[in-house]
């Protein structure tokens, strides 16, 4: 098994979010906590998709909400992928 904690990084905000804070990337995800972290298992064989865009209904998983925001702003975010291969 393997324990990993997702690390968010910043990405370009998308014209729907210029007017708030300025260089605030988290606008939704649990704001009265003072830092966003999250741990999370991983079995053999098993595949999880995390959000990396902080847009995702689904957080800290992708649901692919940065698809909209790069056809919106031109980026090229994309979710972190992280797999254990079968143990044999």
């Amino acid at each position: 098994m393997i324990f990993a904690t997702v690390i968010r990084h910043h990405h370009p905000l998308s014209t729907a979010r210029l007017n708030e804070t300025p260089g605030k990337i988290n606008h939704k995800i649990d704001l009265d906590s003072p830092k966003v972290a999250t741990m999370d298992s991983i079995k053999d064989g098993e595949k999880k998709v995390y959000c990396r865009c902080w847009l995702s209904g689904t957080f800290p998983l992708c649901d692919g909400s940065h698809v909209a925001h790069n056809k919106e702003v031109g980026d090229n975010v994309g979710p972190l992928i992280v797999s254990v291969a079968k143990e044999e």
